[in-house]
């Protein structure tokens, strides 16, 4: 975890590339433990910035904290629905 920007508030990120042979990719949290699974697709649509070869994902941990650019996915809770447990079923079948 870090501040976002340098200066910001406390994020987790991730930066992710555009070419991966993956087709899922798990973002992890050892701090708590959380772990979001996600559809390689997916991750484009997610990310909050994109460079010419990588995707950029972050989740703000502080739920009260106001994100400059409003009606993206920013805070950690508004992942939930990737989560590794709302998800086990449709990806695999447990």
């Amino acid at each position: 975890m870090r501040p976002g920007g340098g200066k910001g508030k406390a994020a987790l990120d991730w930066w992710l590339p555009h070419e991966s042979p993956a087709q899922l990719i798990a973002l992890v949290d050892l701090s708590l433990p959380r772990i979001w699974i996600f559809k390689t697709t997916e991750i484009p649509g997610v990310a909050q910035q994109k460079s010419k070869t990588k995707f950029h994902v972050y989740m703000y941990t502080d739920p009260t904290h106001r994100p400059k650019k409003a009606g993206r996915l920013a805070h950690a809770h508004e992942f939930g629905r990737f989560l590794l447990e709302n998800r086990s079923h449709e990806l695999f079948g447990i």
